[in-house]
């Protein structure tokens, strides 16, 4: 069984469809490709892939309440491609945003559903995920935590000759149990997913979060932001933005 997966993120690096996209490849088995989409220059490629595949799941962000514009401009072409060429997917996708409420995403899973209709391919499925965004920085912060891990070993080694320091390994215990517990629900959903691919059947929509209370999510979901904000200069950018001449 050839399953291909498409990560619809528009960003380069360190996105969130990616980490849920990965964290979805476990659980299936058989032939897995791996795929972009991010211009015009990816569709010809990913439609190829599609000719022999059983199965494609779309890893894709929650825009404006709806698929973003690319994907949508490649879901008209994969339309009149499968039509063409007699294809009989199941389509899968995975969804987030960076609202706590998973909910949040069944407008796009409407697009999904109506997008089958119209191609007469078969909608499988798919997990709805909120706090996306916050989710994926605690992949970042587990490997941060490795990291550091691997520090502290190498300075007990060094100093003390013990490569095992006691409360290294206890913190990152500590610290990867946290993390587990924020990615349960969408582990959960995933799991039950990659079945459903494995089988070739229809999962239905589910919608999952991340496991923390919503007053605790809306408190660092503002400081989080705020802080990206003034990094990429949202705050200041009018003020810093170099000005045109202006003519009198």
């Amino acid at each position: 069984m050839k399953t291909v997966f498409i990560n619809c993120s528009p960003k380069k690096r360190f996105c969130a469809s990616a980490y849920f996209l990965f964290l979805q490849r476990l659980f299936v088995v058989g032939e897995k490709v791996c795929e972009k989409l991010r211009t015009p220059a990816d569709h010809a490629r990913i439609l190829e892939q599609l000719r022999d595949a059983q199965a494609v799941v779309f890893g894709l962000p929650l825009y404006v309440d709806a698929v973003p514009s690319h994907v949508l401009r490649f879901m008209e072409e994969m339309e009149r491609f499968c039509r063409e060429n007699g294809l009989k997917l199941s389509v899968y996708c995975v969804a987030n945003n960076g609202f706590i409420e998973g909910k949040q995403n069944e407008p796009l899973m409407q697009n999904f559903e109506n997008f089958c209709s119209r191609a007469g391919l078969t909608f499988g499925g798919g997990v709805g995920i909120g706090g996306g965004v916050m989710l994926n920085v605690t992949r970042i912060l587990f490997i941060v935590d490795i990291g550091l891990l691997v520090l502290n070993t190498l300075l007990s080694e060094i100093n003390t000759g013990n490569l095992f320091p006691r409360d290294a390994w206890i913190s990152f215990a500590e610290n990867a149990a946290l993390l587990l517990y924020f990615n349960l629900g969408v582990l959960f959903y995933l799991a039950r997913q990659g079945g459903h691919i494995r089988k070739g059947t229809a999962g239905g929509k589910k919608y999952t979060r991340i496991l923390i209370p919503s007053f605790i999510f809306i408190l660092f979901a503002d400081i989080f932001f705020v802080i990206i904000s003034v990094i990429d200069g949202g705050i200041f950018r009018g003020w810093l933005a170099k000005k045109e001449p202006s003519e009198t």
